[in-house]
Protein backbone atom coordinates (compact mmCIF):
# COMPACT_ATOMS: atom_id res chain seq x y z
CA UNK A 1 0.00 0.00 0.00
CA UNK A 2 1.41 3.41 -0.91
CA UNK A 3 2.34 5.93 1.77
CA UNK A 4 2.23 9.12 -0.28
CA UNK A 5 -1.12 10.89 -0.45
CA UNK A 6 -1.16 11.28 -4.23
CA UNK A 7 -0.23 7.61 -4.71
CA UNK A 8 -3.10 6.57 -2.42
CA UNK A 9 -5.47 8.64 -4.54
CA UNK A 10 -4.12 7.11 -7.76
CA UNK A 11 -4.84 3.61 -6.38
CA UNK A 12 -8.48 4.49 -5.68
CA UNK A 13 -8.92 6.26 -9.03
CA UNK A 14 -7.43 3.28 -10.84
CA UNK A 15 -9.82 0.93 -9.05
CA UNK A 16 -12.82 3.04 -10.09
CA UNK A 17 -11.67 3.25 -13.71
CA UNK A 18 -10.96 -0.48 -13.83
CA UNK A 19 -14.47 -1.22 -12.54
CA UNK A 20 -16.04 1.08 -15.14
CA UNK A 21 -13.99 -0.45 -17.93
CA UNK A 22 -15.03 -3.96 -16.86
CA UNK A 23 -18.69 -2.95 -16.85
CA UNK A 24 -18.53 -1.38 -20.31
CA UNK A 25 -16.56 -4.29 -21.75
CA UNK A 26 -19.00 -6.80 -20.24
CA UNK A 27 -21.99 -4.96 -21.71
CA UNK A 28 -20.28 -4.90 -25.09
CA UNK A 29 -19.60 -8.64 -24.97
CA UNK A 30 -23.23 -9.30 -24.00
CA UNK A 31 -24.49 -7.26 -26.96
CA UNK A 32 -22.13 -9.12 -29.31
CA UNK A 33 -23.34 -12.50 -27.99
CA UNK A 34 -26.97 -11.45 -28.51
CA UNK A 35 -26.13 -10.53 -32.10
CA UNK A 36 -24.37 -13.86 -32.67
CA UNK A 37 -27.40 -15.77 -31.37
CA UNK A 38 -29.96 -13.85 -33.43
CA UNK A 39 -28.35 -12.05 -36.34
CA UNK A 40 -30.91 -9.38 -37.19
CA UNK A 41 -30.89 -5.70 -38.01
CA UNK A 42 -32.16 -4.79 -34.52
CA UNK A 43 -29.45 -6.73 -32.71
CA UNK A 44 -26.84 -5.32 -35.10
CA UNK A 45 -27.91 -1.78 -34.24
CA UNK A 46 -27.80 -2.49 -30.50
CA UNK A 47 -24.42 -4.21 -30.71
CA UNK A 48 -22.97 -1.44 -32.88
CA UNK A 49 -24.18 1.16 -30.39
CA UNK A 50 -22.56 -0.74 -27.51
CA UNK A 51 -19.29 -1.05 -29.43
CA UNK A 52 -19.33 2.65 -30.32
CA UNK A 53 -19.98 3.58 -26.69
CA UNK A 54 -17.05 1.45 -25.56
CA UNK A 55 -14.83 3.11 -28.16
CA UNK A 56 -15.92 6.60 -27.14
CA UNK A 57 -15.11 5.83 -23.50
CA UNK A 58 -11.68 4.54 -24.49
CA UNK A 59 -12.28 0.98 -23.35
CA UNK A 60 -11.51 -0.36 -26.83
CA UNK A 61 -9.78 1.42 -29.69
CA UNK A 62 -11.69 2.99 -32.58
CA UNK A 63 -10.06 0.56 -34.99
CA UNK A 64 -11.18 -2.45 -32.93
CA UNK A 65 -14.72 -1.05 -32.80
CA UNK A 66 -14.82 -0.55 -36.57
CA UNK A 67 -13.44 -4.04 -37.12
CA UNK A 68 -16.12 -5.61 -34.90
CA UNK A 69 -18.90 -3.66 -36.63
CA UNK A 70 -17.61 -4.68 -40.06
CA UNK A 71 -17.52 -8.34 -39.04
CA UNK A 72 -21.09 -8.17 -37.74
CA UNK A 73 -22.29 -6.48 -40.95
CA UNK A 74 -20.57 -9.15 -43.02
CA UNK A 75 -22.28 -11.91 -41.03
CA UNK A 76 -25.66 -10.21 -41.40
CA UNK A 77 -25.25 -9.69 -45.15
CA UNK A 78 -24.19 -13.30 -45.64
CA UNK A 79 -27.22 -14.55 -43.70
CA UNK A 80 -29.72 -12.60 -45.81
Amino acid sequence: MPNIKSAIKRVSVTERKTMRNKMVKSATKTALKKFNNAASVETLAAAAAAVDKAASKGVISKNAANRQKARMARVLNKAE
